[in-house]
């Protein structure tokens, strides 16, 4: 196994991994926010705002790691 396929290997698996942190964020902000729409359903409005808003920024930089680790390996 060459340099250049080790590289390629190691940003598909940098990939799967930013992905998957992504995801997990993703459910732990929305666990969270479950849970304070709970304990205070008067401000659902503004927590369900900010989720979304903050998953959305996950989301974000999971795609960005995702599209980094492509440009890597088919570069």
């Amino acid at each position: 196994m060459d340099l250049s396929m080790m590289a390629r290997a190691i940003a598909v698996i940098g990939a799967g991994i930013g992905i998957a942190g992504g995801s997990i964020g993703i459910g732990i902000i929305g666990a969270k926010a479950l849970d304070a729409i709970a304990r205070q359903p008067s401000e659902k409005k503004d927590i369900r705002t900010n989720m979304i808003l903050m998953a959305a920024l996950i989301e974000g930089l999971a795609f960005f790691g995702a599209i980094i680790a492509l440009l890597v390996v088919f570069k």
